[in-house]
């Protein structure tokens, strides 16, 4: 997660925040403003769908975007489309 944060945070528009936890990343949503999420690995398959199920509830515009790998042109590529 710290190799993504700093790829998004050399964009001078973008601010990465990290969150390692299910509990971690649902406080972090209440607190800051995001134009996107960004849910890698980490997370079973109950805990993205808690957290995708409780982002859809805080705000329901919000991008919600899942990346596993594939490099730093495939992640912004991901990051653009879904703020376009």
């Amino acid at each position: 997660m710290e190799t993504i944060a700093r790829l998004i945070d050399k964009e001078q528009t973008w601010k990465a925040t990290v969150s390692f936890s299910f509990d971690d990343a649902c406080e972090v949503c209440l607190t800051k403003d995001f134009k996107l999420a960004l849910i890698g690995a980490g997370l079973s398959d109950e805990e993205e769908l808690r957290l995708k199920t409780h982002l859809n509830k805080l705000k329901p515009s919000l991008p919600i975007v899942k990346h596993y790998g594939g490099g730093s042109g495939l992640l912004f590529a991901e990051i653009h489309q879904a703020l376009a």
